[in-house]
């Protein structure tokens, strides 16, 4: 034992020794001009080190240096600088007077991708062909880097349009193997218009093939979206995809795309070409995708029936924008492509909905939707139509068709009192500008038919106020119980027409098994207002009087409702039936009187009442 820590002892002082010996004979600045040199040879660009290099031993065998900056042929600034950089490097090689450099640290740096940090050719520099590569020299020091680390650093990031974008506390890890198998990873976090996204990135990369082709299995993508008009909770979620690009063909494609988005979760692929007009092909799955969770949007309700939004963070700045970008959907003016989205379960402005399937093409900004369909409760619903983006305002047309759609849920997502219950069915056409609840109720127009059946209208029941009515007018008939009232279904049919927020119903015919009733009216859906006029026959469970009782049965009642949705009034007229009924029972009367007295010296006077009645 003691041999054996003798000898570890003896080896150790060896390898000190040695370190020790060439810290001092070799100095490092000696690779300065060879690093510079090997750089430019290699990639054209210039490496600059300000300062003297110095050696770092522990705990690894180390160059530091000041100041750095590599800088693109004919760049006015560099792409990359630091205030300063280590080199870790292999012992072995370095007696052997080779520099095997394992990782190339970064801390502090600023990384510009600009039009100034670009490579410019000179105009003067000749032309060779394109296939032609530096010569790489193969003699000597050899440069080799094999791990890239850059810490605590800021990427600028100006965009075609001349936007800027500033990805700050950028963390990378970077290394590759002798296949060009890389594994990276890299943490950051970016702000712009009072909203920050934190980024963190784990993948595999394929460069062996690159810039020709480039493959990468992204192992887990963790990011989290929050700030202005968010919710309070933020955007948050997951993802993992296998990515490959191909330069020849300006393809990419995203594989085995696994998603998710807060409560919500999507998965498939996505593909396309960014040609001088990208175009794209989305085919995605959701088993939920909850759109009221993204928008902020609790399920709540308020007194008024409205939707409760909830808590989200300060509303973002107020930018002030031209007509000409007064639209939702630039992204169309700039990308062609096809979309196929089939979602199991969606939940839209408090409707739950199922099996809904998008197929969709867009080009040169027009969206098609070929396919939008679903299912809700008992219920089916089909939207084909388009989206028109090509003009200053989003120009949208819809040819829906619903089938036994549940209508309370419907009128709560569309911000209108819940107040009537029953299986709507409805077809026609819409044309309108915007795609918002807003929007709809403000500019657009079109025309429908629609059935509504086992309709409920809560505190409205028609054949109770008129039985009341005529119970408060008159003694001589009584309508049926309210147990058999208040259970009586309807079914009403009718056209109606929406322009620019007055909602017009041409004709409204109901019917249950106690009444029918015929109407017409409007709605303003911008002032909340309501103005409706009906007839209504009330055909069956009345008791008493015979004739008068005939008449009930025959007689429309009118009834008008009208007012703000929060208090809506009705008039209820009655008293026109009954005292149509007390004239035409005294005009049988006095007609059977003058029949009988023919030649009675009252018979002139009588027939004078009768002609006046």
């Amino acid at each position: 034992m003691r041999r054996f820590i003798t000898t570890l002892a003896i080896l150790l002082v060896v390898i000190v020794a040695g370190m020790t010996a060439l810290v001092l004979l070799v100095n490092p600045n000696d690779f300065r001009d060879y690093m510079a040199q090997q750089v430019e040879q290699r990639s054209g660009y210039r490496l600059a080190l300000d300062g003297d290099l110095r050696w770092h031993v522990w705990p690894q065998l180390s160059i530091l240096s000041g100041k750095m900056t590599l800088t693109a042929p004919g760049a006015t600034q560099p792409v990359v600088s630091a205030d300063n950089m280590r080199l870790d490097v292999n012992l072995l090689p370095l007696l052997s007077h080779q520099l095997a450099v394992k990782q190339v640290m970064l801390k502090g740096a600023v990384i510009r991708l600009t039009p100034d940090s670009e490579a410019r050719r000179p105009a003067d520099a000749p032309v060779g062909p394109r296939d032609a590569t530096p010569p790489v020299s193969t003699q000597g020091w050899k440069f080799d880097i094999a791990d890239l680390r850059v810490a605590d650093s800021l990427l600028i990031w100006q965009q075609a349009s001349g936007e800027q974008l500033n990805v700050r506390d950028l963390n990378l890890q970077m290394s590759q193997n002798q296949r060009r198998q890389a594994h990276l990873e890299l943490s950051s976090r970016i702000s712009r218009d009072q909203r920050e996204l934190q980024v963190t990135l784990n993948a595999d990369m394929d460069v062996s093939r690159y810039p020709q082709h480039l493959s990468a299995m992204i192992n887990q993508l963790d990011y989290q979206l929050t700030g202005a008009s968010l919710p309070a909770q933020g955007v948050a979620g997951q993802a993992k995809m296998q990515a490959e690009w191909t330069e020849k063909s300006h393809a990419f494609s995203l594989k085995d795309l696994a998603m998710s988005v807060n409560e919500s979760q999507l998965s498939g692929s996505i593909s396309g070409e960014l040609a001088a007009r990208p175009t794209l092909r989305i085919d995605l799955h959701s088993p939920m995708l909850d759109i009221d969770s993204l928008m902020g949007l609790a399920s709540g309700e308020t007194d008024n029936d409205e939707r409760v939004a909830s808590p989200r963070s300060a509303p973002g700045p107020v930018i002030a924008r031209t007509v000409e970008e007064e639209h939702a959907g630039e992204i169309l003016n700039a990308v062609d492509g096809e979309v196929a989205l089939a979602i199991d379960k969606l939940r839209w402005r408090g409707m739950d909905l199922q099996q809904v399937a998008l197929n969709a093409t867009g080009e040169q900004g027009v969206l098609s939707l070929n396919t939008l369909k679903g299912k809700a409760g008992n219920g089916e619903f089909s939207l084909p139509g388009s989206v028109d983006v090509r003009q200053s305002k989003t120009a949208v047309s819809l040819q829906p068709a619903l089938s036994n759609i549940a209508v309370a849920p419907l009128l709560k997502a569309f911000d209108m009192p819940a107040s009537l219950s029953g299986d709507l069915s409805l077809t026609g056409r819409f044309t309108g500008t915007g795609l918002s609840i807003a929007a709809f109720k403000r500019d657009w127009q079109g025309k429908a038919q629609v059935r509504l059946s086992d309709a409920q209208m809560a505190g409205l029941n028609f054949q109770q106020m008129i039985q009341r009515a005529v119970e408060r007018s008159s003694d001589r008939v009584q309508g049926p119980d309210e147990a058999t009232t208040s259970s009586a279904l309807q079914q009403i049919e009718g056209g109606a027409t929406l322009n620019n927020g007055a909602l017009d119903f041409i004709t409204l015919n109901g019917s249950s098994s106690m009444l029918n009733y015929q109407g017409k009216g409007s709605v303003d859906l911008i002032k909340r207002l309501a103005d409706l006029h009906f007839g209504i026959t009330v055909t069956q469970g009345w008791q008493g009087d015979g004739e008068l009782v005939r008449r009930l049965q025959q007689t429309p009642v009118p009834l008008r409702i009208y007012g703000p949705w929060a208090g809506l009034h009705y008039s209820l007229q009655v008293d026109q039936v009954l005292r149509q009924q007390l004239r035409d029972e005294a005009e049988k009367r006095l007609k059977n009187w003058a029949e009988r007295n023919q030649n009675g010296e009252t018979r002139s006077p009588v027939q004078k009442l009768i002609n006046k009645l």
